[in-house]
């Protein structure tokens, strides 16, 4: 939370802190606030990266924004990528704005991230790409619930018909009295010397 981008006092910030922290954040902001009463918001960030920006906080916000997949069917798309945003804003700030949206366009697959960017010819704002990637997840096939039949299903579902068809009549070769051709594509030649048996 940046006090730049809200042009807030720092009272307000200040106040908001025990609506923000959760669980174990919150029991420590109570006690940092009973130890040290009363502070201004840059102190309280400097208290809360020095507590919390850790090598485990890093690698559980890098795990959490790897394996972050846009799924249609179950995310929606603000707030997908707002949060994506958040947590790349938070392991990297001095990262632009441009360089964070790409990477998160990276993880929305290869067919919404190549509609979206074929929309635009320069990096645009966050709010162009929100809307861009909420007209492509309504109006195309992209978004749709669709799904892909596995290839075992589609054995089964081969072998099934071939057993359903119907048996062929029972066909032998007159010559040699074979089954499995009949006599005008048979390819075993007769012998001259052989005798046949007239019947």
């Amino acid at each position: 939370m940046f006090q730049e981008d809200f042009h807030t006092p720092d009272e307000i910030i200040v106040g908001k802190l025990h609506s923000f922290f959760t669980r174990t954040e919150k029991q420590w902001y109570h006690k940092m606030r009973q130890d040290h009463v009363k502070h201004d918001w840059p102190w309280w960030k400097s208290e809360i990266i020095t507590k919390w920006a850790k090598y485990s906080w890093i690698f559980k916000m890098e795990n959490a924004f790897s394996s972050a997949i846009l799924n249609p069917k179950k995310d929606k798309p603000l707030t997908w990528f707002l949060k994506q945003k958040d947590r790349l804003s938070a392991l990297h700030p001095d990262m632009s704005d441009s360089m964070i949206n790409m990477k998160i366009l990276r993880k929305c697959g290869g067919e919404l991230e190549h509609a979206i960017k074929c929309r635009f010819v320069e990096p645009c704002s966050t709010k162009e790409y929100l809307n861009a990637m909420k007209y492509i997840l309504t109006r195309t096939r992209i978004g749709k619930n669709w799904t892909r039949v596995p290839m075992e299903s589609k054995m089964v579902s081969k072998t099934s018909r071939e057993d359903k068809r119907p048996l062929r009549p029972f066909f032998k070769c007159h010559k040699f009295g074979r089954t499995s051709h009949l006599a005008n594509t048979c390819t075993k030649k007769t012998k001259i010397n052989e005798a046949q048996v007239i019947e």
